[in-house]
């Protein structure tokens, strides 16, 4: 009979030490573990060949060399909680059993589940877990760990895991080909968004299968799986985009002409690609699907002015160009110039007015102008609350991961003292401007329900709080609705917004995390299938931005995006320009159905702290039902005039140009 305790140690003293393994700690746990425990029945003769061996579902029990190894790379510490990528057979559990405090599991077969729990639980290790599912999206109700060992090889580092390392903590994992190469690379979380990595050198895995790493489908060609990496999937089902000024550009979007809504968002409020294509797939709806509403994420009496020029209609007698407060560039640029030039030249000639296309701004409270009015009173009356209000402004988006500076102004007694004074000013300003529209949306009635809920939407972007958002969208939801309902049942249109905005927020960190809504949810949840949500999205290039509310407009570099995200996903498809339809691909829709770290910058822009500012989770297939991709982007160019919204501007209509 074999004599398993003594090719125990000839084994770790021959085979594990000599080759470089030196954590007394880890050669002791390689002595004390029986592995002919955790290998199948017949193959226990073999448990002390330093090798790997087959233990069923196309799996096998890795060689205890690189168990060794990767325990050692771990640098795991008694006290430590440990999550484990790849049961198997349970062996490497019971090693990083005997050096953890606790160890938790993760086998996405059932059946080796099952068997590896069973075969611990004889060994005598009470302090291990064992869970069946997707090792790539780590085990978030368990987090933060000490150490993550992943014992399969992925085509890239999965953003969850990382996420899921304490301070401190260290992920090691293989990263390459599903058939070729791999590395062995141990990652060290320095800081909340600071890791280090490191090459430890060549080795060779079986593929790491989930959402974030290789994905498992049948090719028909062979009875096993092929495995492709997300970006495999995304180049295969990418419809490449032709030049924006292409006629065909627009007519890829033929597939939406019989929706009542379409959504086109934007992953940056200062993006050149984002408005010319919007203006490109917009113009071709127009022409050759009837839409007739072009409605946007602006403040409603600027693109009153806007909308009144592009239908021919008298402008009242005293009327200043529109868009001239902060961001100017955000509506000001020659690519929505262009656009308006367009929209008049369409319209000329269309007498029935119903027929003709408006252009509209969802933002009936006049936030920007709202908050303009803010700041100027806090400026002549309190200073340092005006520069607390000016960095509230700034982070009043979903994705901003920074909340030290809501509580701080109402700290300020400053701040509450001017209140009052700042909501009569708002109202003030909102009866001024509805007091000169005359477009059959706006009734008396209408402006009556808008004031005297108007004190209740000021005071809530006063304070700039968490609210403020959903105030915010559900009151642009309900311009939109207005406007659909004033066209008549046949009336159909297009938005433009925010991805934040357009992206379905049940689908995102906003709706799952913070109950946050938008109108993407809105419309879905109103008008179902016949809205189509498209989102945009880019990797690197340059941007039209701020750095605080109220500052000058800067051209920043983007920073190419975060590994694991859905825009380095898209980047690493090797494709320039695309687009995704998620309702044409089954096993892409699938493939991004996983929550995954997606980029998002609005008006302010701050690299300098990318990953907090500027990422939030979202499951972008479930999130969009089509996304477009630019690889390389650049900046809108702004009209001629100031770059700050004191500045005053030329009294030529529309743009002052």
């Amino acid at each position: 009979m074999l004599d398993y305790a003594f090719a125990r140690h000839r084994m770790v003293e021959t085979h594990i030490a000599r080759r470089g393994v030196r954590d007394e700690r880890v050669l002791a746990a390689l002595r004390r573990v029986a592995r002919e425990s955790f290998v199948d029945e017949g193959f226990e003769e073999f448990a002390y060949e330093d090798s790997p061996l087959p233990i069923g579902s196309g799996q096998t029990i890795s060689q205890p060399f690189v168990v060794a190894r990767m325990a050692e790379a771990a640098e795991i510490e008694p006290s430590d909680r440990v999550l484990e990528i790849g049961t198997g057979s349970g062996y490497a559990a019971a090693i990083l059993a005997e050096l953890a405090s606790e160890v938790f599991t993760m086998e996405r077969h059932g059946e080796l589940a099952s068997e590896a729990e069973r075969r611990l639980q004889r060994s005598g290790y009470s302090n291990v877990t064992v869970k069946v599912g997707d090792g790539t999206l780590g085990w978030p109700g368990r987090a933060p760990f000490d150490a993550i060992v992943v014992a399969a090889g992925g085509p890239s580092v999965p953003v969850s895991l990382q996420e899921q390392l304490d301070i401190g903590g260290r992920l090691v994992i293989p990263v390459g080909e599903h058939l070729g190469e791999q590395r062995l690379l141990r990652i060290k979380r320095m800081s909340a968004t600071k890791f280090e990595e490191e090459d430890l050198g060549g080795v060779m895995f079986v593929p790491l299968v989930g959402a974030e790493g290789w994905i498992e489908q049948d090719n028909g060609r062979s009875p096993g799986p092929v495995r492709k990496s997300l970006p495999e999937l995304i180049g295969e089902a990418a419809e490449e985009l032709p030049a924006i000024d292409d006629p065909g550009f627009g007519a890829l979007f033929d597939r939406f002409g019989d929706r009542r809504v379409i959504l086109l968002g934007e992953a940056s409020h200062g993006t050149s690609e984002f408005y010319r294509a919007r203006a490109a797939i917009t113009k071709h709806l127009i022409e050759k699907h009837g839409f007739t509403i072009v409605a946007v994420e602006a403040d409603w009496p600027d693109a009153a002015h806007l909308n009144r020029y592009v239908r021919g209609r008298p402008q009242p007698s005293e009327v200043s160009a529109p868009f001239q407060r902060f961001p100017q560039w955000m509506w000001r640029n020659t690519e929505v110039a262009a656009f308006i030039d367009w929209l008049r030249q369409h319209n000329t000639g269309i007498e029935d007015a119903s027929r003709q296309v408006g252009f509209y701004g969802l933002d009936l409270y006049n936030m920007s102008g709202s908050i303009a009015a803010v700041l100027a009173y806090l400026d002549e009356t309190d200073p340092g609350a005006a520069a607390i209000a000016r960095e509230r402004y700034g982070c009043l988006t979903p994705w901003q991961n920074e909340p030290s500076t809501y509580g701080r102004a109402a700290l300020r007694s400053g701040y509450r003292t001017c209140e009052d004074a700042v909501i009569k000013q708002c109202r003030e300003l909102l009866e001024r401007s509805l007091s000169q529209e005359d477009d059959d949306l706006l009734d008396a009635q209408q402006n009556a329900r808008l004031i005297a809920s108007a004190e209740k939407y000021y005071r809530v972007m006063y304070y700039g709080g968490a609210e403020t958002w959903n105030l915010r969208d559900r009151h642009m939801f309900e311009t939109l609705d207005k406007l659909l309902e004033a066209g008549g049942p046949e009336s159909r249109a297009v938005v433009w917004a925010h991805n934040s905005h357009v992206g379905d927020a049940r689908n995102t960190e906003m709706g799952s995390g913070r109950d946050e809504l938008n109108i993407g949810q809105l419309c879905r949840e109103r008008y179902g299938d016949q809205v189509a949500l498209i989102g945009f999205g880019t990797h690197a290039g340059r941007v039209a931005c701020a750095s605080d509310w109220d500052s000058d407009m800067e051209i920043k570099e983007i920073s190419p995006s975060l590994p694991g995200s859905i825009e380095r996903l898209c980047h690493d498809s090797g494709k320039r320009s695309f687009l995704l339809d998620f309702g044409r691909s089954g096993t892409l829709h699938n493939a991004l159905r996983a929550p995954r770290q997606q980029r998002f910058i609005g008006v302010i822009y701050r690299p300098e702290t990318e990953r907090l500012s500027h990422y939030m989770e979202a499951a972008v297939s479930s999130q969009f039902d089509a996304f477009v991709w630019f690889d390389q982007t650049s900046p809108v160019t702004p009209l001629a005039g100031p770059t700050k919204g004191s500045g005053k501007m030329p009294d030529t209509f529309p743009f002052g140009m």
